[in-house]
């Protein structure tokens, strides 16, 4: 598959009125459930080789029978925990609050991890740094000796900055100037009780040329004010194009633990902070790493028990950044271990996933207890299929399930899809702003991502390119996450997809 499909993002025009007046054959016979959707969203995403549709999006599903969206299966790699904390300045990595990227200029996996310097536990606080970690597979991991920050009268170790909480780092593709590649966000300041606060903690950013290096701090006052504990959590930035804007994730106490955002033209002057998703007492929103993939923005939220002390990863989507939805609350994508004394059977505090061409890599910092307990941290990896964040399947087993989009600007002669289909099958239907079945598939068997969808009767989407048409997939024990459409770039590019243009054209001749 091509390296491109990993930043896919739609690039269609979704109409959102309401259904036409079906035809020869009509999907208003189902019994289908309604997608609630905010009307007049239009999908615009980046020029790329391939667009791909991503099911999760409520933009694109229009109704469902007896299909329902439930999270994907994410694998606990076996090489976990990837590392903990052994250096005397690591006492307490506690939730880590990773970010993880990797830098295809260098051809390194980096890590930006959070410990705090000292030995103080529970409800007192005590400094904390940024450490640095390197890798060139993903697995093994390097501490190198920065000589950048001093620690008991030594720069002989992986620190990269001091007297921060909840650091989240930005490697900023966007960027022009080289000195500001890296972006930071954090707070800095004091941490305890307001009244007895000398130097109130507030937000602020700085920017580093190779993330070793950081400029001085900035306070961002505006953001939000101490004394409702803005920035206490993995604090997380991004570029959002739609906008033209960065966005920041942070948090904030109201009544309970609130996920809250700001934005900013520059990274350096920002919105007052407000709230976009707070759970319930029983399962609070403690952070939320978010990431843009498919033209969906989508977060990492930990939820915090308060009576069990653990915390577990769910996934939340959103078309903008404001609002937020969570796909399957009490469902994790990233759980926690069901054996006591595991390295993540107390809290998982998820990092923005690296993108890879066959799957999807979700780094997290682990812990063995809970979150009020004294506890051992550690980096970990859990991996997900390609777009299997969230799928549709079928709600009772062996029973038919239907899912309709909404009618989408067909934009290629040649359609995709990404399923898991083991043990099961899904038959694709195109049907056009008529109601009536122009195309149905093959039947598509197996485990597969961006397969060419082959029409029976040597059928062919070419004259329907630019013309709106709802995708209909029929389920029957199978789960489907995304379709495509192949441009002739991409088709050109990838080696499987002209192998199965060759197969059907043999199939088909004119």
């Amino acid at each position: 598959m091509t390296i491109g499909r990993f930043i896919l993002c739609l690039a269609l025009l979704v109409h959102l009125g309401p259904t036409e007046a079906f035809g020869q054959q009509r999907f208003g016979s189902l019994k289908a459930d309604r997608i609630p959707s905010d009307t007049g969203i239009t999908l615009i995403g980046e020029t790329t080789a391939s667009k791909t549709i991503l099911l999760l999006d409520d933009r694109v599903v229009d109704r469902v029978e007896n299909a329902v969206l439930r999270m994907g299966k994410v694998q606990k790699h076996p090489s976990n925990p990837l590392f903990g904390e052994d250096k005397p300045w690591e006492l307490r990595v506690d939730n880590m609050y990773p970010t993880v990227v990797f830098d295809s200029q260098e051809g390194i996996y980096r890590c930006w991890y959070n410990s705090f310097l000292e030995d103080v536990y529970v409800w007192n606080w005590a400094e904390m740094g940024l450490c640095y970690a390197t890798s060139r597979d993903g697995l093994h991991w390097e501490k190198p000796e920065l000589g950048v920050v001093e620690f008991n009268g030594s720069k002989a170790n992986n620190l990269v900055a001091r007297r921060l909480h909840g650091a989240g780092v930005f490697m900023d593709t966007t960027e022009r100037d080289p000195a500001r590649r890296f972006k930071m966000i954090c707070s800095v300041g004091d941490h305890g009780e307001p009244k007895t606060m000398k130097n109130p903690r507030v937000m602020a950013v700085a920017f580093s040329p190779d993330g070793w290096h950081w400029s001085e701090m900035k306070p961002c006052p505006e953001i939000g004010k101490p004394e409702v504990g803005t920035g206490d959590t993995h604090n997380n930035a991004l570029w959002a194009p739609e906008i033209g804007k960065y966005v920041g994730i942070t948090r904030k106490w109201s009544g309970g633990r609130v996920v809250v955002r700001t934005e900013s033209p520059d990274f350096i002057h920002w919105t007052e902070a407000v709230d976009v998703m707070q759970g319930e007492e029983l399962a609070q929103t403690y952070s939320m790493p978010v990431f843009r993939y498919a033209g969906v923005y989508l977060g990492l939220v930990s939820i915090y028990n308060p009576k069990t002390g653990r915390v577990h990863c769910e996934l939340a989507r959103s078309p903008d950044t404001v609002k937020w939805t969570r796909i399957q609350p009490g469902t994790p994508l990233i759980p926690t271990s069901d054996f006591p004394g595991d390295y993540d059977w107390g809290c998982v505090y998820a990092a923005a996933p690296v993108i890879e061409q066959d799957g999807i890599q979700l780094y997290y910092g682990a812990s063995d207890h809970g979150h009020e307990d004294k506890r051992k941290g550690f980096l970990a990896l859990a991996t997900l299929r390609p777009d299997g964040f969230a799928g549709y399947e079928p709600k009772v087993p062996d029973q038919r399930a239907t899912v309709v989009t909404r009618p989408l600007t067909c934009t290629s002669k040649d359609l995709t899809l990404t399923a898991d289909a083991q043990g099961g099958s899904i038959t694709v239907s195109i049907v056009d702003e008529d109601g009536v079945m122009r195309l149905e598939s093959e039947p598509i068997e197996g485990n597969v991502t961006e397969t060419l969808v082959s029409w029976k009767n040597c059928g062919s989407l070419e004259k329907y390119v630019g013309s709106k048409l709802r995708l209909q997939a029929t389920i029957r024990n199978a789960k489907v996450y995304a379709f495509g459409f192949m441009s002739v770039e991409a088709a050109a590019t990838d080696k499987d997809v002209r192998r199965s243009t060759d197969d059907q054209a043999a199939a088909c001749p004119r």
